[in-house]
């Protein structure tokens, strides 16, 4: 019996077909399997086919019956297979990424250029020019970039002390700043910062310092030499700019006390009446910034701290006895005990440098604290900030005497009894003898 036919067009024996025809039939079927799979493939990427007109594939008709442009991708041969490019090439690839890619650089530039545009404003700050208000800088003689920075940055004449000292180390000109007293502005460049220093202070001024605790007929000569006009007795005698019963003064016979010590630069020919002026403005700016709690809970004013303040000045010489001064001088308040501060009795009879005679030790005034218990009636000098400060808040102690001890600078030996401050005192008495009657306060070489 003769095998039956094989089922199908496609599937036949390749042993029965001759040489020839075989490899005629090889070819067409490879090839109609080639098309199948591109088929296959095609049906998912191809665009809907169009309904029936006269378009060709690849193609869409358009409403008047003709042929429109063919679509994006479309192309190829016969629709078998996916779309391809003229000339048989693949697609392209998608767009997509790219543009991503580009708007990612854009954002990446945008950012650089915020951080250089906020680099250049804050190290050259070219907005900030000649700056605003007013700002009064004293440059100490020797001072250094690192210094002078602090200075200008406490003060609000430039935004960073950091940032100014980076300049001026670019700039190269750290040796040209100038010490002295400048009018500068607040929140100037740094650039207009650096050229005012390196030019130096103003030649048309003239500056007059007036030192820690003196006294009023004490300032007067100083005011005299810097060449100011008018009397400085009768200009700090009274003041419209400040009235002593303001700080709880009921007699005060002048303005001493409020007369802020420090370096003031005037113009040429200015008059003693605005240096007085100067002085009340910045005693209000100080005192301001001091705490008077503790002093008001002593049922102390303002005026009584500025008193001991006073006398604080004139007996310390190192900052941090100054609380332990104004300790004393609470403790033998409470007890009622005169507190025995010769500086006083120099106020009173206007002796500042010669020795105390015993004459003057027994003058009869109010200020002589040897004779009267409490404080005197005002301040006997313009104490600084420190010196108030201490007044305002003594240190805790049970101090009841102090004398220098000899050779140490003005240190002070401090006591609580009476035994103590007499052997502190033969201490004293004896090195002052060796030297003449000077006080043995200095340093030793």
């Amino acid at each position: 019996m003769s095998a039956p036919e094989p089922f199908g067009a496609e599937a036949f024996d390749s042993r029965a077909v001759p040489d020839e025809d075989r490899t005629g039939r090889d070819r067409e079927a490879a090839r109609r399997e080639r098309a199948a799979r591109r088929a296959a493939r095609g049906s998912t990427l191809a665009p809907p086919q169009p309904p029936a007109g006269r378009s060709t594939p690849g193609q869409v008709s358009g409403r008047d019956g003709r042929a429109a442009r063919p679509r994006i991708g479309g192309g190829g041969s016969g629709g078998d297979g996916p779309p391809r490019r003229p000339g048989g090439r693949p697609p392209a690839p998608a767009r997509e990424p790219l543009r991503r890619r580009r708007l990612g650089l854009a954002v990446v530039l945008a950012l650089a250029l915020v951080i250089v545009i906020w680099i250049v404003a804050g190290f050259w700050a070219p907005f900030a020019g000649q700056g605003d208000e007013p700002v009064r800088v004293r440059i100490p003689q020797g001072a250094g970039t690192q210094e002078i920075a602090g200075i200008l940055d406490e003060r609000g004449v430039v935004a960073s002390g950091a940032v100014f000292s980076a300049r001026v180390r670019l700039s190269g000109r750290g040796a040209e700043l100038k010490p002295g007293s400048y009018t500068l502005r607040s929140g100037m460049g740094y650039g207009a910062a650096i050229a005012e220093l390196a030019e130096g202070p103003a030649r048309n001024v003239t500056n007059v310092t007036v030192p820690e605790g003196r006294a009023r007929g004490e300032i007067a000569p100083v005011v005299e030499a810097a060449g100011l006009e008018g009397s400085y007795a009768r200009a700090s005698q009274d003041s419209p700019r400040l009235d002593p019963a303001d700080f709880g003064a009921e007699n005060a016979e002048s303005l001493e006390g409020f007369l802020f010590p420090s370096t003031y630069e005037l113009r040429r020919g200015a008059s003693a009446s605005e240096l007085v002026s100067r002085q009340l403005d910045a005693f209000k700016r100080e005192f301001r910034r001091v705490d008077l709690s503790g002093a008001r809970r002593r049922n102390l004013s303002a005026y009584e701290v500025l008193t001991i303040a006073s006398m604080v000045e004139r007996e310390a010489q190192l900052d941090r006895e100054r609380p332990l001064i104004a300790s004393v001088i609470y403790n033998r308040i409470a007890r009622g005990e005169p507190l025995g501060i010769d500086a006083t009795i120099r106020f009173a009879t206007e002796n500042w440098e010669r020795p105390l005679t015993q004459s003057q030790l027994a003058v009869d005034s109010p200020y002589n604290t040897r004779e009267n218990a409490g404080l005197p009636p005002g301040p006997i000098g313009n104490p600084g900030l420190p010196s108030i400060r201490a007044a305002a808040k003594p240190a805790r102690s049970n101090y009841l005497f102090y004398v220098v001890k000899p050779n140490t600078c003005g240190e002070h030996a401090f006591s609580r009894t009476a035994g103590e401050f007499a052997r502190d005192s033969q201490a004293y008495n004896s090195e002052r003898a060796a030297r003449g009657g000077r006080s043995p306060d200095d340093c030793p070489e």
